[in-house]
């Protein structure tokens, strides 16, 4: 008597689900949601700074937040320049659109760039080397990584010479030669940073965004996810506290054309 092919495939089923069951090492690769621990400097509204800790899942959404500048970046402010790790909420940031503000919220967190998560995503860092966009910028090496974005754009997305200049991630600007891709084995030090308005700052010489989620950022996320990133922020309690963009941002579509 042949077995049917349903009671066939059921089995097979079955003894796939046993061996998982069984097996410790194959129950440690079920998918579970990576967690990444981030640091906080935030500025309190009576001037003191509060610094925090925070364990949260290592999705984009939170990952942007704190994987702009490396540490030893060279942050503009009133009295010079400062690396990033030196700063402190409260310091007086230049902005490019005129005064400046002062320093409300500090992000790290610590990564391996060569490393890939439970996604297959890795954190590769963009490095640009002194004055491969121009004389003194910048002004020495300067690494970035997957979330920076500067106010300019590479030949190949400038839609006209007129067009305005958006906020372009700097993975776009790589060319293999002067501004390449790099991924240490190693841990890496990341940071961002968010003033009280979006702003263009000066890092080493080139003009790069201050932290700003963007206005959908929170819009396919659950209750308990957004609640989460929220509380990374004592300064805003909804998306609309960071206010508006300053510039638009370049985004490539899946086909290669850009979205504006």
């Amino acid at each position: 008597m042949t077995i049917p092919q349903s009671l066939q495939q059921a089995a097979a089923k079955a003894s796939e689900t046993s061996a998982l069951l069984q097996d410790p090492a194959a129950l440690r690769q079920t998918n579970k949601p990576q967690l990444r621990r981030y640091e906080v400097s935030s500025l309190l509204p009576n001037g003191e700074i509060a610094e925090t800790r925070h364990i949260a899942p290592a999705l984009p959404i939170f990952e942007d937040a704190f994987c702009a500048f490396t540490r030893g970046s060279l942050v503009e402010t009133t009295t010079g320049p400062v690396a990033v790790e030196d700063l402190l909420p409260g310091d007086e940031i230049i902005t490019q659109e005129g005064g400046p503000q002062p320093l409300i919220w500090k992000g790290s967190t610590s990564l391996v760039p060569s490393r890939a998560d439970a996604k297959g995503r890795t954190h590769r860092l963009t490095s640009f080397m002194a004055d491969s966009l121009g004389l003194q910028k910048p002004t020495s090496c300067v690494v970035t990584g997957p979330s920076a974005r500067l106010l300019r754009m590479p030949p190949d997305m400038r839609v006209s010479p007129d067009a305005p200049l958006l906020l372009t991630l700097a993975e776009e600007f790589r060319d293999g030669m002067n501004i390449f891709e790099t991924a240490p084995p190693t841990v890496v030090d990341m940071f961002h940073l968010c003033l009280p308005e979006h702003a263009v700052i000066n890092v080493g010489g080139l003009e790069f965004e201050t932290y700003h989620p963007g206005p959908d950022a929170l819009k396919l996320v659950s209750h308990a996810i957004k609640t989460l990133y929220l509380n990374l922020f004592s300064h805003v309690d909804s998306l609309a506290g960071f206010g508006p963009l300053a510039y638009g941002r370049a985004d490539r579509m899946s086909d290669g054309s850009l979205r504006g």
